[in-house]
């Protein structure tokens, strides 16, 4: 891993690219944020987010982007186009989203850390909005996530009651969520055995049991290009599956693992329900069922990941911590 300051490469243009899209005011009376984006081969997506960045009504504090040693030229052009950024190079690309954000966290010196996907674009209000939400909000409101839109969001999904209430949930949107940055500390970050998909309802777990809650603040809206759903790949499925018996192994209580795995075979058995009752919280499921089929050897990518999973028990006991939180929920009803 290796850091670049971005005074290392063109001061003048670091000097001024600061002052121009940086909070350098004093921050007494107004609370600092850091955004912490990770990025991997996706060059334009991020150019439109740090653009979105710069173009905050309340500019951001501190830019940190921890690259995953990306090879389309992403490097380049952070270094080059958005000096005011400090930009964290992986030394390869073996490492996870998990330990990525990780990092970037860990360099944050703010009070709030925004949470972004490398393809999210932000509204210009946004950090705004939120802050002010947070203003509004008890201290023990750790985390406030954003309502998402995505290409292929249903019209039913996006009509939602429970997506476009504002409330307190079990999780929260990993790709444009602004967090307490002592919470997350506190909490102890994302879980690096996740690596990826899955980490932020495992992190949530840590958080609601800390006595704080997450609001979903649906007011604000982002755009975030990854299409809806579980991304329709052999590596999306076999984390999807094999993290979500890590995060039931370490966060819920085994009645209810029980209950959750009777209910989760015998669903497609069971007459089917209607999309509009399937809550906000349990997004990173929806098409579950459907990618299994789709997939090439689904079933044996799904039989993998749970005997990978299982051999992981021993390390999931050993931090096992049962989540009994009023917010607590299970990821599909």
């Amino acid at each position: 891993m290796s850091e670049t300051t971005p005074t290392e490469i063109a001061p003048i243009a670091f000097e001024e690219a600061r002052r121009r899209y940086l909070n350098l005011s004093p921050r007494a009376g107004r609370a600092s944020v850091a955004a912490v984006m990770t990025s991997f081969n996706k060059r334009e997506d991020v150019r439109r987010n740090l653009d979105g960045i710069r173009a905050q009504t309340i500019p951001f504090d501190e830019v940190i982007v921890v690259d995953n040693h990306s090879s389309d030229g992403t490097q380049e052009m952070v270094r080059r186009d958005y000096p005011e950024v400090t930009f964290i190079e992986m030394h390869d690309s073996s490492y996870g989203a998990c330990e990525t954000f990780n990092i970037g966290f860990g360099n944050a010196t703010t009070d709030f850390v925004a949470i972004l996907d490398d393809d999210v674009i932000l509204p210009p209000e946004w950090v705004a909005k939120v802050l002010a939400k947070f203003a509004a909000e008890p201290e023990t409101t750790g985390l406030i996530s954003s309502k998402v839109i995505e290409p292929g969001t249903p019209d039913w999904y996006d009509a939602h009651p429970a997506v476009n209430a504002e409330r307190y949930m079990a999780t929260f949107r990993g790709c444009a969520t602004m967090a307490r940055r002592d919470v997350l500390a506190r909490a102890g970050y994302y879980d690096e055995h996740f690596f990826i998909y899955g980490n932020e309802r495992d992190l949530s777990c840590r958080v609601l049991n800390l006595g704080y809650r997450i609001l979903q603040f649906p007011e604000v809206e982002v755009r975030h290009g990854t299409p809806f759903g579980m991304k329709k790949t052999p590596r999306s499925l076999y984390y999807h599956v094999r993290n979500l018996w890590l995060y039931l192994f370490k966060n819920v209580a085994f009645t209810k693992i029980l209950g959750f795995v009777l209910r989760l075979f015998l669903k497609p058995l069971l007459p089917r329900r209607k999309s509009a009752e399937v809550t906000a919280d349990a997004v990173g499921s929806i098409g579950g069922f459907s990618m299994i089929r789709e997939t090439r050897n689904g079933l044996w990518i799904c039989i993998k990941a749970t005997v990978a999973a299982f051999w992981s028990l021993p390390y999931c006991l050993k931090r096992r911590q049962v989540c009994r939180a009023q917010d607590f929920e299970l990821p599909v009803k």
